[in-house]
């Protein structure tokens, strides 16, 4: 069995496990330690012997190592004792093997990691790594920082959880909406990053888009009459439908306007007007809002045929549930195409006055594609070389800097 097929394990079983270890140990930090140390075992076993049952071996393989640390605890004798137990007597461990079985564990370990005493980029390297599988050298990659930063923002991470005596389990029915937008957030800063990089030589991070739809799947799976969990998955799976079309060959990315619509994914278009219906029947929140705008684009033939009426009225809509200077920037691109650049123009002036964005290269960049189109070339030029320069993205700064060159 090659590495890959054990990351693959890995990656499905990962939750569970720790999940499953966390809860008898009553230790975050010690239950991730020991998957850990199991799939590395993994790797060097499974060539040789492959399990009949990968999720089963590893399971136990990590309770060992749990057992191991905490016979060096001599404080946990009494846990040692609950993990040690007899399989055949019906240990509570072994049933987490059941690689079929979704429970309440995988839900409660979501919130640990999405606890609100953690920093948001512990969170998201937390999700990724306990609940999501990825290695700290993945994660790295994602965002584009150096892989000591993601070990030591898991490490800080986990020793805040412990110190702040964060149980693992659900919160009171009462708390548990309102904890989970903090879940739903870090699937969205997940998902988002992989939609359209922040910095790098790549639009687009497929790879991490898809594993924030993993996870938004299980998540709705657990929780199936929460509107906003399939809201935030429609949107996800509406979203990376247009992957395909999204960059040439070479990587480089093609706008809305020019992409080959037949390239997109409509199986995920299906799936997600699917979520969306089931977000739809208890009425629309933010994520299910944004998941409605991306249905319009997904509906559509062409940039012409387009609803941006009905863009604009979602667009309103979501700037009353959620207000955001980024959703009236966006706001203003639909206007611009229901009405005209003008009247869109007086909107990205306004949030430019307010100074709302600060330093983003959003807001030069629309100013510059309404500036052009209202045919004020010399200003147009420079609002987009200003995004350029402010752009960490390698690929959107091309973009941009062959817009301004071809105003001449």
């Amino acid at each position: 069995m090659a590495a890959a097929d054990v990351e693959a394990v890995w990656r499905i079983e990962s939750a569970r496990i720790v999940a499953a270890l966390t809860r008898f140990t009553g230790d975050f930090g010690l239950a991730e330690d020991a998957a850990q140390e199991a799939v590395t075992e993994a790797l060097v076993s499974w060539p040789l012997a492959p399990p009949a049952n990968p999720g089963g071996w590893l399971m136990a393989t990590a309770r060992r190592r749990a057992i191991d640390a905490i016979r060096r605890r001599a404080a946990l004798r009494d846990r040692y004792a609950l993990l040690a137990a007899d399989p055949a007597a019906g240990s509570p461990v072994d049933e987490e093997a059941d690689p079929d079985r979704i429970d309440d564990d995988v839900l409660a370990l979501m919130f640990v990691s999405c606890h609100p005493v953690l920093s948001p980029e512990a969170r998201v390297a937390l999700t990724l790594r306990v609940v999501g599988g990825l290695s700290s050298e993945e994660i790295a990659r994602a965002f584009l920082v150096p892989v000591p930063t993601v070990q030591a923002r898991i490490t800080r991470g986990k020793k805040t959880i412990a110190a702040a005596g964060v149980p693992f389990e659900l919160p009171p029915a009462s708390e548990r909406r309102e904890r989970l937008g903090g879940v739903l957030s870090v699937l969205y800063v997940i998902f988002t990053e992989g939609s359209t990089a922040t910095s790098g030589d790549r639009l687009v991070r497929p790879e991490v888009a898809y594993e924030a739809i993993r996870l938004a799947r299980t998540l709705a799976a657990l929780l199936p009459e929460e509107p906003e969990v399939h809201g935030l998955l429609a949107l996800c799976e509406l979203t990376a439908a247009r992957f395909p079309a999204r960059t040439g060959p070479d990587g480089a990315p093609i706008l809305l306007e020019d992409q080959d619509r037949r390239l997109w994914d409509f199986s995920a278009i299906r799936r997600g007007l699917a979520a969306l219906a089931r977000a739809s029947a208890r009425g629309l929140g933010p994520y299910g809002l944004q998941a409605a705008i991306a249905a319009t684009h997904a509906s559509a033939s062409s940039v012409e045929e387009t609803d941006w009426d009905r863009i604009v009225v979602l667009y309103e809509a979501l700037g009353r549930v959620a207000p955001s200077p980024v959703v009236e920037l966006n706001r203003a691109v639909a206007v611009a195409m229901a009405s005209g650049p003008a009247q869109a123009l007086a909107i990205v002036d306004e949030l430019i006055a307010s100074d709302r964005l600060p330093g983003s290269h959003l807001v030069p960049t629309v100013r510059g594609e309404l500036l052009t189109r209202l045919g004020r070339r010399p200003e147009a030029r420079a609002e987009l070389e200003l995004a350029a320069r402010l752009c960490t993205n390698q690929r959107e700064r091309e973009v941009l800097l062959g817009k301004a060159a071809a105003l001449g």
